[in-house]
């Protein structure tokens, strides 16, 4: 190609394969393959996502460039088809239909039936022979140009509709209404369409299809496919625009359309599942409307083409590799895809696919493993409800995408979106159906239950996506949207009051009912041990409890990173005696305060090493400022002041009273506390430091440990204990601290008579530790980053405020791609971490390190650790599948990378 040329912004689907995905979108992509595979696909062509990005800088330049594209591309479609576009007796309708690399389902736009006018629509009436199919199509197209191009409301064109249909009763659909019905909407929604634009309905085809062109590319900015590219990380990479030949399931009862799915997308069992409309065309499917026919009813229906929509589905599957959603339509008697794409699913049902594949001989391994999405499986975690509990169910719907959830009823988006930022109750969005405009309210829902709609419908496919919780078609509760309720028979739930959904049975249940944790087990299990076989990486666990341990070997832990001491302080039986500490006056009276709570610590260890046998702890000794234990300064000054003047009445009538020495307790709480207070406590009196200057703190700490490590020694029981001293930011601290706790290991171990191995090493969380990591690991046996105040120091960011406050700006203006505290900065933060692993490892070649941060359960994160050859990472129980599954994934890239 010359400089001079016009890149090619146009691909016939002759010319599309898969592997043009990101260039043709995954629809162009597939309608290409499968045109490939000799399907029967309606002929048409694809406009690349470039011409789209290319659309946003200059849109006159880009639709001048294109158009004669689009044209010459049209004749190659009206040779193909024997229609004319524009001609109004033999017309060549047009479907304009979005499609992203990215699946989005709903998030843009589309537009059907396009090329018809008041002309062409006699002409249909009588090639075809059905005059209510012909105005059917046109008046669907009116609302969609209506809506998606020109921003007319679509509820405003609903309203017409309802009209006519309850003319007829109050049940009735939309195929119940006749030819002088249609032609009545049609009427109505021409007059809507002039008051609102203040112009007619365009009759040009041309105009219309430019138009509409020029919608689908704006509708990749739009708010909803703005909002579900942010939840689902969605690059900014453009939506293609197909043009294709429409085939129309209106035509009457020998036509229908629908969506088939190969597996079922919310158990994943391998049956052939999907549901379809009779007379009706593909958006009504998807939106709810109406609520379809199980698939099962086409053999009954379309025997023959049920068995060629099977084999199909066999054939596409095969090729593909995984469970494809497949859109079809029947036009007279004849089966037409129109869509392939590697399916939506919940959480459980990709786990299960993935492991039936690997049997079944259709994928390997390591595709199981990489056909997985790590973000989505913890919530294979789904709670489930008490089979023992007693409920009162109030309505069944479809069981769309499992799990179990109480929350308060909220019947709007906008609101549930408002209350989710504001309060701590779980939310369930109630709606009559959903719509792409909803995306924000089922993300900031934890489940979602609609009125109308099948396992196909918006609702059910997006919260299958976000892996929540979902009932669609629950058609036996009435919800009053303006009076903020639903009913079922006698019952009112109004908004705000709690429900209990069973996205797994399909029950709606009035009021807070008991849940139950899940367990790892079936192929869950089976995907895990296969991702364990194929990891290089540890995977350990961050817990402070017991039960935090217990969970930790349920999901799979390989030891703990990180207990964090200061957890075990702040029970209510324990706070009393280590305030008591901090306030005492003198070293006696501490160290008696600390005899008080070492057994405490030590019955913690005892527990937490039992649990783990075997398999190393590493503990961190006391991290925060002491002020952190104290209560807040404006709390006691208001408790003074009201004891002083409850005093001053007292003493009215008495000479002494009983709360002068209250008084005097509180004024020695209120100066300890100032005395204690840092301008940056963060930076301030905190790890290392209090241990050195409060030596007795660590000591204590460290004697408890050693002592439950010998008490298990001694009855039989392995036990790998690791210190990790926090903070250090110079080898000489780090020196100074070991030393005096080094003696005290040894001493403890020696009075046991027990073999004991340890390790002391260090947190790398300050900047200048990194970049001297080679002198700490002189002293250091093991280094474990602490990425939250790595990053912390690294930016400049103080957590709490920098989330709250000017974070979520950053990301909404695209200064920051991600938030540093939930995907680590690779750039900078990691940059610190790949120096310091070097230097250690330069003085100690056999250092152990690991990380401990919320991002060691974070899949990009976990692989950049894997890369910079970390030997482990450490993350809350509940993040351990998806750090196993990650850990396995980065190998496999990494392994691919070098073919």
């Amino acid at each position: 190609m010359t400089s001079t040329d016009t890149p090619k912004y146009i691909y016939d689907f002759s010319e599309g394969r898969k592997e043009l995905k990101n260039l043709l979108g995954g629809k162009g992509a597939n309608l290409g393959e499968m045109t490939h595979l000799g399907l029967n696909i309606p002929p048409g062509f694809t406009i690349t996502t470039e011409a789209c990005l290319l659309y946003f800088k200059d849109p006159e330049k880009i639709m001048a460039q294109i158009k004669p594209m689009v044209l010459e591309h049209l004749k190659s479609l009206e040779k193909a088809t024997g229609k004319i576009f524009g001609d109004k007796n033999n017309p060549l309708l047009l479907s304009i239909r979005s499609g992203a690399p990215f699946s989005m389902p709903g998030m843009m736009d589309t537009v059907l039936n396009l090329g018809l006018n008041d002309e062409s629509i006699k002409g249909m009436a009588k090639l075809t022979g059905n005059t209510r199919f012909a105005y059917d199509s046109w008046r669907r197209f009116i609302q969609m140009f209506g809506d998606v191009c020109m921003g007319i409301g679509d509820e405003k064109f609903e309203r017409i509709l309802d009209k006519y249909k309850r003319a007829i009763s109050r049940t009735a659909q939309d195929t119940d209404l006749k030819d002088k019905d249609l032609q009545k909407v049609i009427t109505d929604y021409k007059a809507l369409y002039e008051k609102e634009i203040g112009s007619r309905f365009p009759q040009d085809p041309f105009k219309q299809l430019f138009i509409s062109i020029e919608a689908v590319f704006k509708s990749w900015n739009n708010k909803r496919a703005i909002t579900y590219r942010k939840i689902s990380n969605i690059p900014n990479l453009g939506t293609a625009v197909n043009i294709q030949a429409m085939v129309f399931g209106n035509k009457g009862e020998n036509s229908a359309t629908g969506v088939a799915f190969t597996r079922d997308p919310s158990n994943g069992d391998n049956i052939k599942f999907g549901e379809y409309l009779t007379n009706a065309q593909g958006e009504d499917v998807v939106a709810g409307i109406r609520t379809p026919k199980k698939l099962e009813e086409l053999a009954k229906e379309f025997p023959e083409i049920y068995k060629d929509l099977k084999q199909t589905m066999v054939k596409l599957e095969n090729h593909y590799k995984d469970r494809q959603d497949i859109e079809f339509t029947i036009e007279n008697g004849v089966l037409y895809i129109l869509q392939t794409r590697n399916g939506k699913r919940t959480p459980s049902a990709a786990v299960k696919i993935a492991v039936d594949m690997v049997k079944e001989g259709l994928i390997t391994r390591e595709q199981a493993i990489m056909s997985i999405d790590p973000n989505k499986i913890s919530k294979l975690l789904f709670k489930s409800i008490d089979e023992n509990a007693i409920v009162r169910v109030l309505a069944k719907g479809i069981n769309a995408s499992p799990g179990a959830v109480s929350g308060i009823a909220i019947f709007d988006s906008d609101r549930a979106e408002e209350l989710a930022n504001s309060q701590e109750k779980e939310i369930i969005l109630v709606r009559p159906q959903t719509k792409p405009e909803d995306v924000h309210g089922l993300y900031a829902s934890s489940g979602v239950l609609t009125q109308f709609g099948g396992k196909t419908s918006h609702a059910a496919v997006v919260a299958r996506g976000m892996g929540k919780p979902a009932i669609v078609g629950a058609q036996d509760i009435e919800i009053d949207e303006e009076a903020r309720e639903f009913k079922v028979a006698e019952t009112t739930i109004k908004e705000g009051k709690y429900i209990t959904i069973d996205g797994t049975t399909g029950r709606v249940i009035e009021g807070i009912v008991p849940l139950i944790e899940p367990e790892i087990k079936g192929e869950f299990l089976e995907l895990l041990e296969i991702a364990d076989e194929v990891r290089t990486m540890g995977v350990r666990a961050n817990a402070d409890t017991p039960i935090d341990a217990k969970k930790a070997l349920e999901f799979g832990a390989e030891g703990i990173g990180l207990t964090r001491t200061e957890h075990m302080f702040m029970s209510q039986e324990r706070l009393p005696v280590v305030q008591k500490m901090i306030m005492a006056q003198t070293m006696e009276e501490r160290q008696d305060a600390l005899n008080k709570i070492l057994p405490m610590q030590k019955g913690d260890f005892l527990e937490i090493f039992k649990i783990m046998e075997g398999k190393p702890v590493t503990i961190r000794l006391l991290d925060p400022p002491l002020h952190e234990f104290l209560p807040e300064l404006s709390t006691v000054l208001l408790e003074y002041q009201e004891l002083k003047m409850t005093n001053s009445l007292s003493k009215s009538l008495l000479e002494t009273s009983p709360l002068d020495k209250e008084i005097k307790t509180k004024k020695k709480v209120i100066k300890l506390i100032r005395s204690l207070s840092e301008e940056n406590p963060m930076m301030g009196l905190r790890g290392c430091r209090l241990g050195i200057v409060w030596p007795e703190i660590n000591e204590m700490q460290v004697k408890a440990i050693f002592q439950a490590a010998c008490e298990l020694k001694l009855q039989g029981i392995e036990v790998k204990p690791e210190v990790m001293i926090p903070l250090i930011g110079m080898i000489s601290e780090l020196q100074y601290v070991k030393a005096q706790l080094l003696e005290i290991a040894e001493e403890t171990i020696k009075d046991y008579g027990v073999d004991l191995k340890y390790k002391f090493g260090t947190m790398i969380e300050i900047p200048r530790a990194a970049l001297t990591a080679d002198e700490i690991a002189m002293e250091a046996e093991f280094f474990s980053f602490g990425t939250n105040d790595l990053t912390q120091m690294t930016f400049g960011f103080s957590r709490d405020d920098a989330e709250g406050k000017f974070i979520p700006v950053y990301l909404n203006k695209e200064i920051l791609e991600r938030n540093p505290f939930e995907t680590l900065d690779q750039d900078g933060v990691g940059k610190l971490m790949q120096i310091a692993v070097k230097l250690g490892r330069e003085t100690r070649p056999d250092l152990k390190i690991g990380i401990c941060g919320e991002h060691g359960g974070e899949p990009k994160s976990v692989e950049f650790f894997h890369r910079i050859g970390l030997n482990y990472v450490s993350c809350s129980p509940f993040r351990i599948p998806v750090a196993r599954i990650s850990a396995a994934q980065a190998v496999i890239k990494e392994k691919n990378k070098e073919l």
